[in-house]
């Protein structure tokens, strides 16, 4: 590929070298962090950007968060802050990754792995094609790449050396935070606003180069318990109550189309995580999202009201729900900063892309932070097919990032940007 720039090849030995490190957090874990191998990467990191000579650095060695700090050159710029994460997605094997480069991607089926035959092939995943011509990092087929979000700390990382190594350039200081659980719901947690040191920052995540997020689902999670009575089926009439049949029941009337599977852009859905049990207790766990304030309480409403119909059927002792908030949409905080999303625009549109924005069917680290007093936006990583074995990253992805940042390192440098 032509017009690479100094930072093509620093980003790219980055994620090559990050991607083997095996940070998958866990659904399962009550452990902060929630798997200790997040460590590994922490440490790397650490030691990387003291070597490089930023400012700040620490590592809190119990919760697994990472700080530091690119010293302002402008000492009247503003601050702001980065904020990536470390752990990878528990939805595929993450442990022996081993990523290569494919350089010039023709358009046609990729080979992955020819001892098990696993093929890569635009046919089913279209997205391929926008790459074609490029680089690409992609795995042997066995594992995710980690892309989400090795990719961002990639560009990031290769931000803060560009800028150490060239003080001439303006920019006041900027925070970097890197955190870990982000995939099972830590959602920057336990990331120190003191500490950190800045009043607005960004995430990076996500796919797509060039998009950026200001608007997040509202969400929450459901467990719903059912309690039976067991005796024996053959003198069961009038007697038993089958806590399997129960959640049954309640699932078979959620809204059938309001799922995962037939929604789109700003429309909210249930989606149903598990179901466990048998006659005697049974468990539904469910998690509920939506973009409109007002929709999203009406639907967790409504499951309260399903849970209380069926209690007056079968007794209150036999039907119990607990609705816990996860994240909120960023948008009613970011709307009150709208300078966060025209520096961010600007700062895309100087790398010689066009800013694209989408209501993002998710959650990130930002949804959260924002909520906390931390207004923080996403700018997409870059990365494609996240959380399976048939992810990759363009290595032009990485690079423009790099661009981007310091666009924005620049932007903020600017008379009159203020909090």
């Amino acid at each position: 590929m032509d017009g690479k720039t100094a930072f093509y090849d620093r980003v790219k030995e980055r994620l090559l070298r990050y991607a083997r490190v095996d940070t998958q957090s866990s659904r399962d874990s009550r452990e902060v962090p929630t798997t200790k191998k997040q460590f590994d990467l922490a440490h790397l990191l650490r030691d990387e950007l003291k070597a490089m000579g930023a400012a700040e650095v620490w590592l809190d060695e119990e919760r697994c968060v990472l700080y530091a700090a690119v010293p302002p050159t402008a000492p009247d710029a503003m601050a702001f802050g980065l904020v990536t994460h470390m752990d990878t997605a528990p939805d595929a094997p993450g442990a022996g990754c081993r990523p290569w480069v494919l350089e010039g991607y023709d358009g046609g089926d990729i080979l992955l792995n020819a001892e098990r035959g696993i093929v890569m092939s635009p046919k089913a995943f279209e997205n391929l094609l926008d790459y074609v011509g490029q680089d690409l990092i992609l795995t042997d087929g066995t594992t995710l790449l980690g892309g989400d979000d090795k990719a961002a700390i990639a560009a990031v990382m290769t931000m803060a050396e560009h800028l150490l190594r060239h003080p001439e350039l303006p920019h006041g200081r900027i925070a970097l935070a890197f955190t870990p659980d982000e995939e099972v719901g830590g959602l920057a947690r336990d990331l120190d606003l003191d500490r950190f040191g800045a009043k607005v920052a960004y995430t990076l995540d996500g796919d797509h180069l060039g998009c950026y997020e200001d608007e997040t689902f509202n969400a929450s999670h459901a467990t719903v318990r059912f309690t039976g009575r067991s005796v024996h089926t053959g003198t069961a009439k009038g007697i038993l109550i089958n806590a399997a049949d129960l959640a049954a029941e309640f699932i078979n009337r959620l809204p059938p189309r309001e799922k995962p599977q037939f929604t789109e852009g700003r429309e909210g859905f249930f989606h149903l995580v598990s179901v466990r049990g048998d006659v005697e207790a049974a468990q539904v766990d469910l998690i509920v999202r939506d973009h409109d304030a007002g929709l999203f309480a009406r639907r967790e409403d409504f499951l309260r009201d399903l849970a209380d119909r069926m209690a007056r059927v079968y007794g209150p002792d036999r039907v119990s729900i607990t609705v816990t908030p996860t994240y909120r949409n960023m948008k009613e905080v970011i709307d009150r900063h709208p300078f966060l999303i025209e520096n961010l625009k600007r700062a895309i549109s100087l790398a010689g892309l066009t800013p694209r924005s989408i209501a993002f069917r998710g959650g990130t680290d930002g949804s959260a932070l924002s909520h906390r007093g931390l207004p923080c936006p996403n700018l997409s990583a870059g990365y494609e097919n996240a959380h399976g074995r048939f992810e990759f990253v363009p290595i032009r992805s990485m690079e423009k990032n790099v661009e981007i940042l310091l666009h924005l390192a620049g932007l903020f440098a600017r008379p009159g940007q203020t909090h």
